[in-house]
């Protein structure tokens, strides 16, 4: 694996010393790189240690600088020397066999992962393969790779502030919240103070806009969005680095979820009341979510009720012998229903069946066909 990029290069006198050594990360003491996820390079020094082949060279003021490396040990220490190529880095790697004796990569993982690269750095380039991928709008580029547009049910709505990015819109098709949030360029798959906050943060907003307490689910249900926020020194929750932790966003800002919720009140209040049809659209969509919300709740109220009625001896059931509950049996997983329409369809399934692990269940009449039909006449 080779990676190229065409930044500053490494000062050329520190090149072994920043791919070998802890705590000389290029960033470990400027505060211009504060607002990153690492800073002491430990990423970079664990590849070089789990590589049968390492290979780092900085092209830096007109000259060059190299060396190369064997499961961390140096075997080769290039001093600098006069080179007309471009500045910047060059790394090549070979994972060693030794230790990931089966390994492959993942194209699909780099390729998201260099998406959300260019998405989070509009006018950035990366190269990969061959393939090039470049975003001018940012997060709103990612919702649109994401959804698309027969499904969104309005166009993103798409803001940016000093250290913050949103884009938020709501999907015809699914029903579950969708979240794509981001720390200083890292994916935090599994959300943290900043997601937390921005779910809240739109809730109260679309709340006092409309001068109405919705119920937080049925104002979220069915929206997709997406956060970036650049946090000074950020804590995550684990080495991973996929949750943030962090309460402040440093630097003598205020905490993360008001510095977010103010973000979000300021400007999508504004947006919606510029975009009314927008705001329309979002309230129906509420009125919707609230009422399938009510009408689920009594459906659920009344099963309850039926099931307290009804007998653990039902006739229409000929049962079995083992069920897939019992975890004593080898057969468990044999465990069967038939399911049939009326009592004369199940009499010679009945006759025939293996009373060990088939049960036969007949229906009361003709099911009814339950397609295109609403859920309250449904159940």
């Amino acid at each position: 694996v080779t990676v190229r990029d065409y930044g500053r290069g490494i000062p050329l006198g520190k090149v072994v010393d920043v791919v070998s050594k802890m705590n000389t990360g290029g960033k470990y003491d400027s505060r211009a790189f504060k607002k990153s996820v690492g800073l002491n390079g430990v990423g970079t020094k664990a590849v070089n240690a789990l590589s049968s082949y390492f290979k780092v060279q900085s092209i830096r003021d007109g000259q060059t600088a190299f060396a190369e490396f064997s499961a961390g040990d140096i075997t080769t220490n290039e001093n600098a020397h006069d080179s007309s190529q471009r500045k910047g880095t060059k790394v090549t790697f070979v994972p060693d066999k030794e230790i990931f004796s089966k390994y492959k990569y993942r194209s699909e993982y780099i390729v998201k992962m260099i998406k959300n690269y260019v998405y989070l750095n509009t006018g950035l380039t990366i190269v990969f393969n061959g393939e090039k991928y470049f975003s001018e709008n940012g997060l709103k580029d990612l919702l649109e790779e994401n959804i698309a547009d027969e499904f969104m049910l309005f166009p993103i709505i798409h803001l940016k502030g000093e250290d913050i990015e949103v884009a938020i819109t709501y999907s015809k098709a699914q029903y579950s919240e969708e979240y794509h949030s981001f720390v200083n360029g890292q994916h935090t798959t599994q959300g943290g103070t900043h997601q937390n906050a921005f779910r809240e943060a739109i809730v109260k907003t679309i709340r006092d806009f409309f001068g109405k307490n919705y119920e937080a689910s049925d104002i979220r249900k069915s929206i997709v969005s997406a956060i970036s926020v650049k946090v000074m020194e950020p804590v995550f929750e684990s080495q991973t680095k996929t949750k943030l932790g962090s309460t402040e966003m440093g630097g003598g800002l205020p905490t993360v979820r008001t510095f977010i919720g103010d973000f979000v009140k300021t400007n999508l209040d504004n947006y919606l009341h510029k975009n009314p049809d927008v705001a329309e659209k979002i309230q129906k969509k509420i009125l919707q979510a609230e009422k399938e919300r009510k009408d689920l709740s009594g459906i659920r109220k009344l099963a309850r009720e039926r099931a307290k009625k009804a007998s653990l001896h039902n006739k229409k059931l000929r049962d079995c012998r083992v069920h897939l509950n019992d975890l004593k049996k080898d057969n468990r997983l044999e465990s069967t229903l038939f399911i049939t329409e009326g009592d004369s369809a199940s009499g010679s399934i009945t006759k025939s069946r293996d009373v060990n692990t088939q049960a036969v269940f007949s229906l009361r009449g003709k099911p009814l066909n339950s397609y295109n039909m609403s859920k309250k006449i449904v159940y």
